[in-house]
């Protein structure tokens, strides 16, 4: 099972390399490569996932269509054929881990939504009643269905980590009309997503979502309701109380938080056993998601 940590294709401009996706002008577009890196805690691991590119590409390519009539998408294309000629001697390596994308000006803003009591949401709820500063109802569990949607904005702080915002200050920093319609078109998504992982026996806790201005339009940009943006758990477990089993980077988290590593980089290398285990769990997340194995 081949991994990529890192692309290199001569003759095509680099422009950025993210935490996971490489990302290369094309001109008029953009071709976002996908790896096997893994990063957590704001953090590039130094062992690739098998799979994980490739894994997060096809999911991505699922929600995109399915969400298409909500809002339009960055994708192109994502057959490799149609990235011009500089691709052609890459066509095997590009082949599923890739899309060609339209050239958006992303907005400065990750939309968060929230539809359950977890994580950093639960942690200072217990502490002052509250989600990102929004008031919640008193005696929820942890694991809990929240009353409503939560919409909790956030920007990168310049140390690389999110920082939450309120949706003044989002309306501030792109407007009040862009800002309303991602808070809705956001929602929206993440109902639509959340119904339909239900039904597949999928929790969808949490997800965010990135947009950008193409034009005169608002897009959706990025990646899509996969398990690097997404917590996805099984629904028979997650329940208070209960070790709740996850299709995400969760696996790998509490792993983390086990060790004594101060979260700062560099990361440490992972265990064989541990880079298995979220490997397996992204190819699962793939198979129930779309239905299909992913071709990797």
């Amino acid at each position: 099972m081949k991994t990529i940590y890192e692309s290199n294709f001569a003759g095509m401009r680099l422009m950025r390399r993210g935490k996971v996706r490489d990302i290369y002008d094309l001109g008029e577009h953009l071709l976002i490569f996908t790896t096997d890196r893994l990063s957590a805690f704001d953090c590039v691991f130094p062992d690739p996932i098998p799979c994980k590119g490739t894994v997060l590409t096809q999911i991505s390519r699922f929600w995109f269509e399915q969400v298409s009539s909500i809002i339009p998408t960055h994708i192109v294309s994502f057959a490799p054929r149609d990235f011009g000629r500089e691709a052609k001697p890459y066509i095997r390596e590009l082949t599923g881990r890739s899309m060609l994308v339209h050239r958006a000006e992303p907005l400065p803003v990750e939309c968060v939504v929230r539809g359950y009591l977890h994580g950093s949401a639960w942690k200072e709820y217990q502490e002052k009643g509250s989600v990102c500063g929004i008031e919640i109802p008193s005696g929820l569990k942890e694991k809990d269905k929240l009353p409503d949607v939560l919409f909790t904005p956030a920007t990168k702080a310049k140390s690389g980590h999110d920082e939450n915002i309120t949706f003044e200050e989002m309306r501030r920093l792109v407007g009040e009309d862009v800002a309303n319609f991602m808070r809705e078109k956001s929602i929206e998504i993440y109902q639509l997503a959340h119904a339909r992982l239900l039904a597949r026996g999928v929790v969808l806790v949490d997800t965010k979502f990135e947009f950008g201005r193409l034009m005169d339009k608002i897009i959706l940009i990025d990646e899509c309701l996969t398990p690097d943006s997404s917590r996805l758990y099984v629904a028979e477990t997650y329940l208070p109380g209960v070790t709740s089993e996850s299709f995400d980077k969760q696996f790998v988290r509490d792993y983390l938080e086990s060790t004594h590593w101060d979260k700062m980089p560099p990361a440490p290398h992972l265990p064989p056993e541990i880079i298995r285990g979220v490997s397996e769990r992204y190819l699962q997340a793939c198979k129930i998601i779309t239905g299909k194995d992913p071709e990797c």
